[in-house]
């Protein structure tokens, strides 16, 4: 007993001492450009700043990522640390994933004409897995390798959670099919079909990093939500970004 005590408190240890690492750039950015520009920006002149927008009655921001020609990312105009908050699961929480899907068109926008939708996905990292201290969902081109796995596997998909019979880019997942609405939105929250779907989760939600896909079924179109956990004897780190290529490759004939 003492000896897996000591392992998951090294383990948990490791993991805290990497995400450190990884926000040795200040991990603060996000929050400063978000909190301390676009939304006094958008409070007191009606513009968003350097953000390309900030809706302020929904409680986000979109803003272009510097990496990629056409990623951006959706942000908390409150201060929320990421996956791990208790917020994320509190009654009337913003459904961040809805708002992120909606801000696809920037990413039209910036290229000139629109995306396929199914080049599209979202993704965010987990607690040990990423570089800033302020909740961001990627909405990015999807690597062309994980499209064409998701496309194999989405029919076999039901809408509770099981674990995918094969790795994606060398890291175990769990996934869950998500219809949409009449407006072509996903149906109901992700950060709750998290918690309250997958054994354990609830408890641990920093260890958790999270993707959707927009996907075919046979019956319509919906998505495919994602879940990978952070394991350092798996060397994954629960950077669900990992599924998205900032190049954009996918979109190339």
């Amino acid at each position: 007993m003492r000896k897996r005590i000591w392992l998951g408190g090294g383990l948990a240890g490791l993991l805290i001492a990497g995400a450190s690492y990884y926000a040795l750039a200040d991990s603060d950015a996000l929050w400063r450009i978000v909190g301390g520009q676009c939304v006094p920006a958008q409070q007191g002149q009606g513009r968003p700043g350097p953000c390309a927008e900030v809706k302020l009655d929904q409680g986000v921001a979109v803003l272009k990522d510097r990496n990629g020609p056409l990623q951006y990312l959706l942000i908390p105009t409150a201060k929320v640390s990421g996956i791990e908050s208790p917020a994320l699961l509190s009654d009337g929480a913003p459904d961040y994933w809805r708002e992120a899907w909606r801000a696809r068109g920037y990413l039209d926008a910036r290229r000139g004409q629109p995306l396929p939708r199914m080049a599209l996905s979202l993704t965010i990292n987990s607690q040990y897995g990423r570089s800033q201290n302020q909740l961001h969902i990627h909405i990015s081109c999807t690597d062309a390798t994980v499209r064409q796995q998701v496309d194999d596997l989405a029919d076999g998909l039901q809408r509770s959670w099981r674990q995918l019979p094969v790795e994606l880019k060398g890291h175990a997942y769990w996934a869950r099919r998500v219809d949409a609405d009449g407006a072509g939105d996903p149906v109901g929250d992700a950060f709750q079909l998290l918690a309250n779907g997958v054994p354990g989760a609830s408890a641990e939600m920093g260890r958790y990093g999270m993707a959707m896909l927009p996907a075919r079924f046979d019956d319509g179109e919906g998505f495919v939500l994602l879940a990978t956990r952070a394991d350092l004897f798996e060397i994954n780190r629960g950077s669900a970004e990992e599924l998205q290529d900032h190049g954009c490759r996918i979109l190339q004939p």
